[in-house]
């Protein structure tokens, strides 16, 4: 027989407006607040992430917008995770993983000049992968000034658009809407649009730590 117990169900509000913009002078005021607390010069926190020096002191001044790569690699070498240089607090373990949800349209926006990437399941932290709807806007390899690597492995869903995957190792898989790929990330790769418009897609990002995760796409 059928439990009478009624299972909630919870109602999400639309969203109207544009996603939040995570903004790049305070998101550099987290690192540098971060670095000054642990004790270490720019040089000292370079040498720790590979980081060049100039890329740190223009970042904590928001000068620029780090890839995903460099942003992972500050939140490594400061013992962080990602999202809390992205101003989330770190939760402590409390039972069993909540459901989060992130509603079309509502996932928060870090800006980059290849790819704008959609954070998704963004106030959930601790979490043991990466999941996030990016926006690929990089058209050639000469576009990046190297290739991206990070441990762990990656998975890639095109949602529209077409893309070629580009690996250092001369691999190169072109991908249409309704593909996906799942490789070693520590392979050096590109994520490049090769249709009129911009690709979008899927990306999750998997590794032993979300701390040593390094680039995502």
């Amino acid at each position: 027989m059928a439990s009478s117990a009624k299972a909630a169900i919870q109602a999400h509000p639309s969203i109207d407006e544009a996603p939040a913009q995570l903004n790049h002078q305070e998101v550099g005021a987290r690192i540098r607040e971060a670095r000054k607390a642990r004790g270490l010069t720019l040089q000292e926190l370079s040498e720790r992430s590979g980081v060049a020096l100039s890329t740190i002191s223009k970042a904590e001044r928001g000068d620029i917008a780090l890839t995903y790569e460099k942003f992972a690699g500050l939140a490594r070498a400061l013992g962080l995770e990602f999202e809390q240089l992205l101003g989330r607090r770190r939760t402590p373990d409390a039972g069993p993983l909540r459901p989060t949800f992130t509603p079309s349209g509502g996932q928060v926006i870090y800006d980059t000049p290849n790819y704008e990437y959609g954070m998704l399941a963004d106030a959930l932290t601790g979490k043991r992968m990466l999941p996030m709807r990016a926006h690929i806007r990089a058209r050639s390899v000469d576009d990046f000034p190297d290739y991206i690597r990070h441990p762990g492995e990656e998975f890639v869903f095109v949602l529209g658009g077409e893309i070629e995957l580009r690996f250092e190792n001369g691999d190169a898989f072109r991908l249409a809407p309704g593909d996906s790929l799942y490789f070693d990330s520590a392979v050096g790769h590109v994520y490049l649009s090769v249709s009129k418009e911009d690709a979008e897609i899927l990306a999750c990002c998997t590794g032993t730590d979300v701390r040593e995760l390094g680039d995502v796409i």
